[in-house]
């Protein structure tokens, strides 16, 4: 079993605190706050950095092939999947 660690103490204007305590729900701790907060961060930057990866790698792909994706084909099929999740999402 691992030990826990702590994250360094953070210095805030009284007015962000006021503000993160006021959204606060009901049993939510402060901690848990800023805890859920790094959580969603780190989340967050591991996804955009997979993301970015994964374009690099399709670039690169695409300069070696010669094989290009016409952006209005890449539009056409983005509202195509977008249509479809409204139409699945739609109440009935």
């Amino acid at each position: 079993m691992m030990k826990t660690a702590t994250i360094p103490s953070l210095r805030v204007d009284p007015e962000l605190r006021l503000s993160v305590e006021n959204v606060l729900r009901e049993g939510e701790t402060l901690s848990g706050f800023v805890e859920e907060a790094i959580r969603q961060n780190v989340a967050y930057r591991r996804a955009e950095a997979e993301f970015v990866a994964r374009g690099l790698k399709s670039r690169d792909r695409a300069r070696q092939t010669g094989h290009y994706v016409d952006a209005s084909a890449v539009i056409e099929r983005l509202e195509g999947m977008l249509d479809k999740a409204k139409a699945n999402n739609a109440p009935k």
